[in-house]
């Protein structure tokens, strides 16, 4: 029986074409009966017998990536080191002419917008205590420039108080082996150690590679036009560990491989923008809307691992145990999954190939959404969320959609859980941390300047740090409930038919038990579905007919449920006023036309509604 290629489009979106060429034309029947190697895994034809220890089969493996433990030995996670920073305005030939106000004034969207390089001032960057710069620590006595700054991070960079980057000139050293230093204030994060704190627990956990953060107290002397000339206290950052090609050389791992930074990247073949960088049409900025370039600039192992990616006659299995490392897989997702990081695996992640390796491995990057359910209940902010909990969370992803289709995989997953949930992440382990951390940062983040921008009181702090621990458990009751339910799916936009009507199709959910899947449609002209103009429950195919549409926002909520009742949201949602997201909702607008988009601005508040 021949099979055609499926693209993720087909697959996965859910256009209109792929929703119903599944469900109309026998492929799943065709898959079941031909017990071929050739696109079965899409069903699970191929159950894969797995049994024994995983942890201490896969350690045993030739190749197996390791962290380099040295690097951790003289850690001291709780010290804070205090920098002084003093600025200056420095030429136009390294782009150093800005003041400090300036570089404190605009966001990096300022800069995107612009087409233009993030201001910098040059700097005195000197190590020491309260008490001021140390001997024999970086800087000590240095009276001429050894550095440049500027802020960093995206998102990050519209708060007041900002992140940066301190780069340390050629010829003037390095600070513990690094040249570029990241100081973070996680603004975003009630806890400000949620960061350190994975890191930390990561360095205790062989499967995975960590990073080395540092908490720092910073003082800034700003001698540019304007700047007061004295030290101000700019409060506590955590340093975090630049990942580029000296980490990779410090831990380890070849500093000549691929290593890309994750901004958004689903594995698609994005086939626009993902070209040779020998390619005469190759555009590095739109790349790097993708994946941030800190290796080589190599990427044919990498396109060549996509296109396999999105040709289903090639089995997931051949592709994994050639391209991937099983238990860096298992244990990052089991990981992230443990401390409620919902905001990794199409950004926030490194992947990382030696150069003469096809194997590819997966490194943690901003954990701040890490350890914040507990703060987001108590603010009702509705992030981390439904399909953003458990195994779940990383199905928006080819290459995971396809692997935990087969059996094998979701058990090393399972077994990667109940390892690190026992052996590392139990919960007076992690509360030793928590505890620990917390005693620093109250010394800071309640008094100037960062008591300005505290997210809870100090009362609250204290409160929410006793619960962190417990989101452990939480978060592994999220996982097995996942589990149950069928997988979460992609909703279209709806199509006018010649008559005036339209057709609305979405993507098949999967049941890993086999279970039948029906599917619950509500169409209403308010998000919170009460003004309903279309209602039908029990589809048995993903597509649904409507009737007319006038111009105008609907809101389209498609509800999978299995044999077993468990319900799942789709892909889709909206975007609320709070920030937070309105889950199992695709949000779309008909023009004056009668055609159909989806519809990104942020949803009315009640307020308006009311109105």
């Amino acid at each position: 029986m021949r099979h055609r290629r499926i693209s993720r489009r087909d697959f996965l979106r859910g256009s209109a074409a792929g929703a119903v060429f599944f469900a109309m034309t026998g492929w799943s029947a065709a898959l079941s009966e031909s017990g071929g190697a050739q696109a079965e895994e899409a069903l699970d034809t191929e159950t894969i017998e797995y049994s024994g220890d995983y942890a201490e089969k896969e350690k045993k493996q030739e190749g197996t990536l390791r962290d380099r433990d040295a690097l951790y030995e003289d850690d001291d996670e709780t010290s804070v080191i205090t920098m002084y920073l003093t600025v200056n305005s420095g030429n136009e030939g390294d782009g150093t002419n800005h003041t400090w106000t300036e570089v404190n004034s605009y966001s990096a969207y300022y800069y995107d917008e612009e087409g233009i390089d993030r201001y910098k001032v040059e700097g005195i960057l000197q190590v020491g205590d309260e008490d001021g710069p140390l001997e024999g620590e970086y800087g000590y006595g240095e009276t001429i420039p050894n550095v440049t700054v500027q802020i960093r991070g995206q998102t990050s960079s519209r708060s007041a108080q900002k992140n940066y980057k301190v780069r340390i000139k050629d010829g003037k050293g390095e600070w513990r082996k690094q040249r570029t230093i990241a100081l973070n204030k996680h603004v975003s994060d009630a806890l400000r150690f949620s960061n350190k704190l994975a890191y930390d627990l990561m360095k205790e956990i062989p499967q995975l590679i960590s990073a080395r953060t540092q908490f720092v107290h910073l003082y800034v002397k700003d001698l540019t036009a304007g700047g007061s000339g004295e030290y101000e206290d700019y409060g506590l950052f955590t340093q975090v560990e630049q990942m580029n090609k000296t980490y990779l050389e410090n831990h380890g791992l070849d500093r000549n491989g691929q290593f890309y930074k994750i901004n958004f990247f689903e594995w698609q073949e994005y086939e626009a923008v993902m070209k040779l960088s020998t390619d005469p049409e190759y555009d590095e900025k739109a790349f790097e809307e993708y994946l941030e370039i800190k290796g080589s600039d190599d990427h044919s192992k990498l396109i060549a691992l996509i296109e396999e990616l999105n040709d289903y006659t090639i089995p997931i299995q051949t592709i994994v145990d050639t391209h991937f490392d099983l238990e860096n897989l298992s244990y990052w997702m089991a990981f992230q999954i443990l401390i409620g990081n919902y905001d990794t695996g199409a950004r926030n992640a490194y992947i990382y190939s030696a150069l003469n390796s096809d194997k590819w491995y997966f490194i943690s990057w901003d954990n701040d959404a890490a350890f914040s359910r507990t703060y987001y209940e108590w603010k009702d902010y509705s992030e981390g969320l439904s399909w953003e909990r458990g195994m779940t969370q990383f199905l928006g992803l080819i290459l995971f959609n396809r692997m935990f289709r087969v059996e094998e995989y979701r058990q090393a997953l399972d077994d990667a859980v109940k390892d690190l949930k026992t052996h590392h992440l139990a919960e007076e382990q992690v509360d030793e941390k928590v505890q620990a951390y917390a005693d620093v940062v109250r010394g800071y983040l309640y008094q100037e300047p960062d008591v300005v921008y505290a997210k809870v009181d100090e009362e609250k702090y204290d409160t929410m740090v006793d619960q962190i621990a417990s989101e452990i458990e939480l978060n592994y009751q999220y996982y097995l409930e996942q589990l149950e339910k069928p997988w979460p799916f992609y909703v279209g936009i709806p199509e006018k038919n010649a008559d005036g009507t339209y057709s609305l199709t979405w993507d098949l959910s999967y049941d890993v038990d086999g279970e039948e899947i029906t599917y619950d449609v509500k169409i209403a002209t308010d998000y919170k579905m009460k003004k309903l103009i279309f209602e039908e429950n029990n589809v048995r195919i993903p597509q649904v007919q409507l009737g007319s549409l006038s111009m105008g926002v609907y809101y389209m909520q498609v509800t999978a449920v299995n044999e077993s009742g468990f319900r799942q949201d789709c892909f889709d949602y909206g975007n609320l006023d709070s920030g937070g997201k309105l889950y199992g909702i695709k949000v779309i607008s008909i023009d004056e036309k009668g055609d159909g988009k989806a519809f990104t601005d942020r949803i009315v508040t009640d307020a308006d509604e009311e109105e």
